[in-house]
C-alpha cells in the first residue's frame, strides 16, 4: 500500500509551498520509481522543487522522480516541496486528486491520496447551505408559479383523465408520469387513464390567450388544465406532478382543493450546460440529467462535447477523434491522464445514434439540445488525434492558455483546419436539429499562433494584428459555415474579442462577470447570462477549507445563486438583447456522481426558479423548503 499526503503553506508569496509526502506501507521496498499525480494546483515552468525533480507536466498531469536513486523500505517516506505554483489552492481538493507510481518495468501501482491540508490553520466544518425555511403555501412547486391563489386540501390518490381527452393530451400526461417514475423510481405513480377510488379527474382545455409556455390550472372536483400549446400543457402537468409528489413524500406538503394557478416563464432561454469532456458521463447519465432539467422546467440542454481533455462526438470522417482524442492513459502516446484519472485507460464517446437518441429523448420532454465543439482554443485532443493540423514549423510550447496545455488551438494558418471543421459541422448539423450551434471561442492564449510561420503568413496576407484579430477572422469563417446551414452561431463572450463576428444571428454567453453581458448588448449581440459568480455549478459553495469545488469566481453559496438578478443593471433600451439565463456544469471537480449531486443541488433548482419566476414572486426561505425535494443523479 502506498499513501500520499498533501500540505500547503502560504509562504513564500504569492502562491506558497506545496509539500508532497509518499509513504510505503507495503511489505516490500519501493525502488526505481517515478510518481505521477493529477492536480488542479499546477507547478509553473519557473519553479523551485526541493527533494525531487519534475520530469514532465502537461496541464494537470505531473510526473516526479527522486533526485538520486532512492529506495523506500516498508514504513519509510519520501517528501519534497514545490514553489512556483499556478495559484494558491482554495480548498481541500485543490492538490493531488489521484496518484500512482511507475516502476522500472513500466507497471503502475495506485497510490491512495489524502485531502490537501492547509498548514496554517485547522479547518472548521462548513455551515448548512440551506436554512430550515418556511412555506407561504403548502404546495411543492419549483420553480414557484407567478400567480397562485389556492386552498389546500388532501391529495388525491391519483389523477385520471376526464372523458374527452385527446390522444396527444393522454400521451403527454403519461409521459410526465414516466418522467416522474424515472426520477423517483420508489415513488407511487401520479396519473392514469381510468377513474379509481380516491382519484380526481383532470380535463384539458384550449385557451389561445395564454403564451406558448403558459398554462392555467383550475382546481375543483375536476381539475382543468388550460393551455394554448403543448409546452404549456407539459408545464401544467409538471406542476401537478410536483404537487402530488410532494404531498406523497412529505407531510408538510398538501394538494390544492380549490383555487387557480396562472403561470408562464420569465425568460424564454432557460438552459443548462454539461461538460462531458473533462469526465465522460455515460449516455444513461446524460439522459438522466436531461430528465432533471425537464422536471425543473428548463428548456435547453447545452451539450459541451469537446475540450482539451477529450472529444466525445463520433465523427465518421475522422474516427481518430474518438479513438486517440477520447482516450487518456499514462501509457498511450496521445492524451495523458488528467483531473482525477489514474494510470489506466479512461474515456468514452457518444455514437451518432446515441446523440440522435438523446436529441429525441430531450425533444419528447420539450428540451432543445444545442451541441458545442470548442474552437479555436481548447483543442488539445483534436491536435493529438489529427497531427496534420499542426504547423510543423511552429515552436513547441510557444503558448499556454490558463489550463496549461501547450499550443492547444486550431491553427487558422493551416488550410486543412477549415476542411476538417466543415466536415465536422456537416455531420453534427445532420444530428442536431437545433437552430443553435455553439462553437466555444473562449480562453485562447493571448499569444497563440505568433510563432507559427503559417499563421504569421496569414496575418500578413489578411492585415491582421495579433492573436485576437486572427481569432475573429477564424470565427467569421466558422460563422459563414453555420449561416449556410441555417444555424445561429453561439459562443462564449470572448467571441467578441478582436473585432468579433457580426452580431446578426449571433448569440453570446456572458460568463466572466455580469458586466460583460451589458457590454455585449451595447455591441448589438443577443446575450444569455451565465456568470461564474452565480451560475457556474462547479464553484465551491462556501469559503471553508473543507468545501469542494472550484474557487476562481469566489464562493457561490445557494443563496447567492438564488438571489442573483441576471438582468442586473441592463438599461431598458438593451433589455431586448437579454435572452435568458443558463447554468453551467463544468466537470473538472466531478470525479463521482456524489460530487455531482453535492455541487449541482440545490443550485440548479435556484437557477431554474431564477429563469421562470418573476423577481417579486421569489422567496429564499420558501425555496429552501422546496429545494429539498430535488432528484439526484
Amino acid at each position: 500500500m502506498l499513501f500520499l499526503e498533501n500540505t500547503w503553506t502560504a509562504e513564500p508569496a504569492p502562491a506558497g509551498t506545496w509539500t508532497i509526502k509518499l509513504t510505503n506501507l507495503g511489505d516490500t521496498p519501493l525502488a526505481d520509481f517515478t510518481l505521477s499525480v493529477t492536480t488542479i494546483t499546477r507547478i509553473m515552468p519557473e519553479h523551485h522543487i526541493y527533494g525531487a525533480r519534475l520530469l514532465h507536466r502537461t496541464a494537470n498531469y505531473h510526473r516526479f522522480g527522486p533526485i538520486d536513486p532512492l529506495t523506500l523500505a516498508p514504513g519509510e517516506a519520501w517528501s519534497f516541496q514545490a514553489e512556483g505554483l499556478f495559484r494558491s489552492p482554495f480548498h481541500r481538493n485543490d492538490a493531488a486528486k489521484t496518484a500512482w507510481v511507475t516502476l522500472k518495468d513500466g507497471s503502475h501501482q495506485t497510490v491512495q491520496v489524502a485531502d490537501l491540508i492547509e498548514g496554517n490553520a485547522a479547518p472548521v466544518l462548513p455551515p448548512p447551505r440551506l436554512p430550515e425555511g418556511r412555506l407561504t403555501l403548502p404546495f411543492a412547486l419549483l420553480p414557484w408559479p407567478n400567480a397562485i391563489e389556492a386552498t389546500p386540501g388532501s391529495a388525491p390518490v391519483i389523477l385520471h383523465a376526464a372523458p374527452g381527452a385527446s390522444l396527444p393530451d393522454l400521451r403527454l400526461m403519461l409521459s410526465v408520469d414516466a418522467l416522474h417514475a424515472r426520477l423517483f423510481p420508489a415513488a407511487r405513480k401520479l396519473f392514469q387513464l381510468s377513474p379509481a377510488p380516491g382519484s380526481r379527474a383532470l380535463s384539458f382545455a384550449v385557451d389561445k390567450t395564454l403564451p406558448d409556455e403558459g398554462y392555467r390550472l383550475d382546481f375543483g372536483d375536476t381539475i382543468t388544465l388550460s393551455a394554448s400549446a403543448e409546452a404549456g400543457r407539459r408545464f401544467g402537468l409538471l406542476s401537478l406532478a410536483q404537487m402530488l409528489h410532494g404531498a406523497y413524500a412529505d407531510a408538510k406538503f398538501l394538494f390544492p382543493a380549490t383555487g387557480t394557478i396562472i403561470d408562464a416563464p420569465r425568460y424564454g432561454w432557460r438552459g443548462c450546460h454539461l461538460d462531458v469532456s473533462r469526465h465522460f458521463w455515460s449516455f444513461d447519465q446524460v439522459s438522466r440529467v436531461v430528465d432533471m432539467l425537464a422536471w425543473h422546467k428548463l428548456n435547453l440542454f447545452h451539450w459541451h462535447l469537446t475540450d482539451d481533455e477529450g472529444w466525445r462526438a463520433e465523427i465518421k470522417a475522422y474516427p481518430e477523434l474518438t479513438t486517440v482524442g477520447a482516450t487518456r492513459a499514462d501509457d498511450l502516446p496521445g492524451m495523458l491522464p488528467q483531473l482525477g484519472d489514474g494510470a489506466a485507460q479512461s474515456g468514452g464517446y457518444y455514437t451518432q445514434d446515441q446523440m440522435r437518441a438523446l436529441v429525441a429523448h430531450a425533444g419528447s420532454l420539450g428540451i432543445e439540445v444545442m451541441p458545442e465543439i470548442e474552437t479555436p482554443g481548447h483543442a488539445a485532443c483534436v491536435l493529438a488525434a489529427l497531427p496534420f493540423l499542426v504547423d510543423p514549423d511552429e515552436t513547441p510550447d510557444s503558448y499556454h492558455p490558463v489550463q496549461g496545455y501547450p499550443n492547444n488551438s486550431w491553427n487558422p494558418g493551416m488550410p486543412e483546419t477549415f476542411v476538417v471543421l466543415e466536415k465536422i459541422i456537416n455531420e453534427l448539423c445532420g444530428i442536431f436539429p437545433s437552430r443553435y450551434f455553439h462553437i466555444g471561442g473562449d480562453e485562447v492564449a493571448k499569444n497563440a499562433w505568433l510563432e507559427s510561420p503559417k499563421a504569421r503568413s496569414l496575418m500578413q496576407r489578411e492585415g491582421l494584428a495579433g492573436t485576437f484579430e486572427m481569432q475573429s477572422w477564424f470565427l467569421t469563417k466558422i460563422k459563414a459555415m453555420l449561416t449556410a446551414r441555417g444555424k445561429v452561431l453561439v459562443g462564449w463572450n470572448e467571441v467578441a474579442h478582436g473585432g468579433g463576428v457580426p452580431p446578426d444571428d449571433t448569440l453570446l454567453m456572458a460568463w466572466e462577470k455580469p458586466e460583460v453581458g451589458i457590454e455585449l448588448a451595447k455591441a448589438g449581440y443577443d446575450v444569455v447570462m451565465t456568470p461564474g459568480q452565480a451560475y457556474y455549478l462547479d464553484m465551491v459553495q462556501g469559503p471553508d477549507w473543507l468545501e469542494n469545488g472550484a474557487g476562481w469566481a469566489g464562493p457561490v453559496p445557494p443563496v447567492k445563486t438564488y438571489e442573483y438578478e441576471a438582468e442586473g443593471d441592463f438599461p431598458a433600451d438593451l433589455r431586448h438583447h437579454m435572452r435568458g439565463i443558463q447554468a453551467c456544469i463544468w466537470c473538472e471537480h466531478y470525479t463521482t456522481t456524489a460530487w455531482f449531486n453535492d455541487l449541482v443541488f440545490p443550485r440548479l433548482s435556484a437557477v431554474a426558479e431564477a429563469g421562470w419566476t418573476n423577481r417579486d414572486n421569489k422567496d429564499w426561505l420558501r425555496f429552501a423548503v422546496q429545494a429539498r425535494l430535488h432528484p439526484t443523479l
